[in-house]
């Protein structure tokens, strides 16, 4: 079996994945896409969406790792850190039942990983991840791109001391 990381880009709307499979030649892109929360005003329907969506990519895709972005809020909207938290804790606990490591990563990690700055723009990002995988065109949505990203971003830290991957 090889070696694939799941990169995911939590959202309660939408939450973006992708899968990259390790070979010699370094990571390639195995599948990407999105798993969307549909049921409006529900916070619990919603969650339970992106559980059975992101365990069914593990349970399809086989990843041997789950790298996701932490959890960044702004002062001004602690509420949608709240919200968000529980889109993480079921993506967290998808990974847990199906026995995957799940390792997080900051946005600015990763940013500066790919680019070289931590303040990067998504443009900078998805031209990266476009050159990187060697993508005919920039993954769509965003939240593809993003998850993409954070995969890459564990591909290349992934045998790095703990303390180094922070």
């Amino acid at each position: 079996m090889c070696d694939r990381i799941l990169g995911i880009d939590p959202g309660l709307n939408i939450t973006g994945y992708g899968v990259l499979e390790i070979a010699d030649a370094g990571p390639k892109l195995c599948e990407a896409g999105i798993v969307r929360g549909r049921s409006r005003g529900s916070i619990t329907r919603r969650v339970a969406e992106i559980h059975e969506g992101v365990a069914d990519v593990i349970a399809a895709l086989k990843p041997t790792a789950m790298a996701v972005e932490e959890l960044y809020s702004h002062y001004k909207r602690p509420k949608t850190a709240i919200l968000m938290g529980h889109a993480r804790g079921v993506i967290c606990l998808a990974a847990a039942q199906a026995g995957i490591p799940v390792i997080h990563y900051s946005a600015t990690q990763v940013k500066k990983i790919l680019t070289g700055s931590g303040r990067a723009g998504k443009t900078q990002v998805q031209n990266a991840i476009r050159q990187e995988l060697g993508l005919a065109a920039t993954p769509e949505p965003p939240d593809v791109a993003d998850a993409l990203a954070i995969a890459l971003c564990h591909y290349y830290l992934r045998d790095k001391p703990s303390e180094l991957r922070k």
